[in-house]
């Protein structure tokens, strides 16, 4: 599965685009381990390969995350990281409550 589309690429805001939005910030893209219960939210792309967003694992927290390391990641059996086909923009505040209660 490819992680970022072209289409996903344009309409990914430039990083610190969202910054002043905090809770109305939008999440564009879902990322998520099928094997665990680790998902990134990429608010923000460098155009590149450096995401901002939000990073829901043992610790929910924002923070940057990378392309080339999230293509990087197997995990058993051959699993890797995917793409949420689903997943339409979200707030942070909607994303939030999904992750914290």
């Amino acid at each position: 599965m490819k992680l970022l589309t072209k289409k996903l690429r344009k309409d990914l805001p430039e990083l610190y685009s969202q910054e002043n939005l905090q809770d109305d910030a939008k999440a564009i893209v879902k990322f998520f381990t099928p094997w665990t219960n680790w998902t990134w939210y990429a608010l923000e792309f460098d155009g590149e390969d450096k995401f901002f967003g939000y990073v829901a694992g043992d610790y929910p927290e924002y923070g940057y995350f990378s392309l080339k390391e999230l293509e990087s990641i197997n995990g058993p059996f051959g699993l890797k990281i995917e793409r949420d086909k689903y997943f339409d923009k979200t707030t942070m505040r909607e994303i939030k409550e999904i992750h914290n209660g």
